[in-house]
């Protein structure tokens, strides 16, 4: 997958190039460069923050769930040069959606104050929710540049309010699907265009002034587009965004060199589809690596699932970019050139390059997330120090839907599941205990949001105690949520990596523990108390996934049995059920034993750590009762040197 290839020398770095060959090359001198690069950056920005200023919706608003970009014209491949500060997931397939949705259209037939769309997962990646909005910008009289957005549409109709469900069987089950057509036409709407989307959307009362909010955006973002090329000259802005995508191919390639040559491969698992528990989808991965170049080959990966849990190639390519930059460089910027130096290889028809009808894809990023853990699993074991944890797998997306006592339809679609997580350990620190998936980059939404929007109350958000992956550096602590629903609900629940670690250790650190989903369903009586958290307290619940103990329904990895997330396809629940979401901990860096008894002092003092798994975990010896005298707890130094030495005797 090579784009925007550099035609000047290939071997000399940009650093290197003398003016007079920077200046042949990108058309402006190293310093007008830089000063537009930023000023293109500003752009995308300034059409976020307004698109978030004015977002109806609630995956919009309160999740970030958009992205913007600005990419170049057809005569320089569509190369994506400016991406914005928002969700990976879209920033990887942008370049790709642009270019495959403008050339089917054909450049040749837009003209100013026009705006394409498209939400067809296999020509643009992503899924059918997520419209990609294109505008074309025009300089003496052809087309220079596109600004472009994608963002998430609560509903796009389909069997599923919401979409969000892994139990749908193919395509035609998904939602509308648009190939590439004009939703504005010289900035008057396409009345055929919106008729065709509000007549399958269950909320175009929603989605109607968020599209209005996307047309000023996309008008912002060329009146300041056009005002950079008039200020610059249209050379130096042409030259700008080749020089945004080699500046990040150089670094990737970079990066790619400071891996040893050799092969090497990793693996991640996802539990099952969502029809039965009797398939597992493996996602297998061989790095082939050689010089600046790498090959990733995914072609020993399982064959596409029965439902809609497939990912496209361009998701799976969107995920290896991911993993590159996030193991070997974490600040090369986000272009199209990013992938410059990478092969990719897939066989058609697997889960992360599915093919229409039957290989239908929804929750695209379940699939393509394990890539990036495949790819950590391959390439820890060869960084040493530079490897980093795993995160916590699997957003465990949660969707319900329900009439209020009055008679009124809601709905409440990735709030209220296990959505936000931990992220693993690296050399620099502890992990993040609450973030989202390497692949996305969204906000938590407020409370007070989802309580005002959804009948549910959010009695529990918190981080779950001895669930980090132990290490020098631990990896951040699960998250434990508890929703308590006040009406009748159908619930689609779909966690999908409770069976094997996803937060994998790195550098000799322990693998963060799986978690699992519950559902508690209470009396009238006692309808607003909150569910203990202790193994006990599982026995009356209502297995959701997981690999839990048959008896007590707690967790037990060793020898529990697995819980099928979609053994009910749709979980009607009545009201006052509590519904219980467990991530999975995060990976942790270095040997535990040799983490500062300090940090582990402070872990037990905030609770993430048990005074018994300091011990067993850390070798570190902590006296006093966390929970009635934090403040009074300290160490045991001699025990704790005891410790330490018996476990180096173990180990010699």
């Amino acid at each position: 997958m090579t784009t925007t290839e550099r035609s000047s020398d290939a071997v000399t770095r940009i650093r290197d190039l003398s003016d007079e060959a920077f200046a042949a090359a990108y058309g402006s001198d190293r310093f007008t460069a830089s000063v537009l690069k930023n000023r293109l950056d500003y752009v995308v920005e300034h059409m976020s923050t307004g698109f978030m200023r004015e977002a109806f919706s609630p995956i919009i608003r309160d999740w970030y769930d958009f992205a913007c970009t600005i990419s170049g014209p057809p005569e320089q491949d569509y190369p994506m040069a400016v991406v914005s500060n928002s969700l990976m997931v879209f920033l990887g397939t942008m370049g790709d959606a642009v270019r495959n949705t403008v050339a089917e259209y054909g450049p040749e037939n837009l003209k100013p104050g026009d705006v394409l769309i498209c939400n067809d997962p296999y020509r643009g990646g992503r899924h059918v929710n997520d419209v990609a909005f294109i505008r074309p910008v025009f300089h003496e009289g052809r087309i220079v540049a596109f600004v472009n957005m994608c963002a998430h549409q609560l509903d796009m109709g389909g069997t599923v309010p919401g979409g969000f469900s892994a139990t749908k069987r193919n395509v035609f089950e998904n939602g509308l699907v648009i190939p590439p057509m004009l939703l504005w036409s010289g900035d008057e709407p396409v009345r055929g265009t919106f008729s065709l989307i509000f007549d399958n959307t269950r909320w175009g009362g929603m989605l109607l002034p968020d599209f209005k909010s996307i047309f000023e955006q996309l008008k912002l973002g060329e009146s300041l587009v056009r005002a950079n090329i008039e200020r610059y000259g249209i050379e130096s802005f042409l030259g700008t965004l080749t020089y945004a995508c080699d500046s990040s191919a150089e670094r990737m390639s970079d990066a790619i060199a400071q891996v040893p040559d050799g092969d090497y491969t990793g693996s991640a698992l996802i539990d099952a589809d969502g029809l039965d528990d009797s398939l597992e989808y493996r996602v297998q991965v061989l790095l082939r690596k050689r010089g600046n170049d790498i090959e990733v080959d995914l072609s020993g990966t399982a064959a596409q699932a029965r439902t809609v849990i497939n990912c496209g190639v361009l998701d799976t390519k969107t995920s290896v970019g991911v993993a590159l930059t996030m193991l070997l460089d974490p600040s090369i910027p986000f272009t199209s050139g990013t992938w410059r130096n990478v092969d990719l290889v897939t066989a058609p028809g697997s889960i992360v390059s599915s093919l229409p009808p039957d290989g239908g894809i929804m929750m695209f990023w379940e699939a393509s997330g394990p890539v990036v853990s495949a790819i950590f699993d391959a390439l820890n074991p060869v960084l040493g120090r530079r490897g980093v944890g795993g995160d916590y797998g699997s957003t465990n997306t949660h969707n319900a839907s329900g009439l209020t006592d009055d008679g009124r339809f809601w709905t409440s679609a990735t709030q209220c599941g296990g959505e936000h997580g931990p992220w693993g350990a690296t050399a620099a620190g502890d992990g993040d205990s609450y973030t989202v998936l390497f692949t996305l980059n969204n906000l938590d939404p407020a409370t007070e949001t989802i309580e005002h929007d959804s009948p549910v109350v959010l009695l529990r958000k918190e981080h779950a105690i001895d669930t980090g992956g132990a290490g020098a550096f631990r990896g951040g602590a699960a998250n434990l949520k508890d929703t308590l629903w006040l009406t009748a609900a159908e619930q689609y629940l779909s966690p999908f990596r409770t069976k094997e670690p996803s937060g994998v250790g790195a550098n000799g650190g322990e693998a963060g523990p799986n978690g699992a989903m519950w559902l508690f369903p209470q009396s009238d009586g006692a309808a607003h108390r909150m569910v203990p958290t202790a193994p006990d307290a599982y026995r009356d619940s209502v297995p959701v996934a997981g690999v839990l103990d048959p008896e007590s329904k707690w967790l037990d990895p060793e020898s529990g049995s697995y819980h099928f997330f979609a053994s009910e396809q749709v979980w009607r629940t009545a009201p006052n059920t509590v519904l219980r979401c467990l991530t999975n901990g995060g990976g942790g860096w270095g040997d535990p034993f040799a983490r500062d008894p300090q940090a582990v002092l402070r872990d037990v003092r905030n609770e993430y750590v048990s005074i018994e798994a300091a011990a067993r975990q850390y070798g570190v010896v902590v006296v006093g009762d966390p929970q009635r005298d934090p403040e009074g707890l300290r160490l045991d130094d001699t025990a704790t040197a005891a410790l330490r030495a018996d476990r180096k005797k173990e180990t010699n």
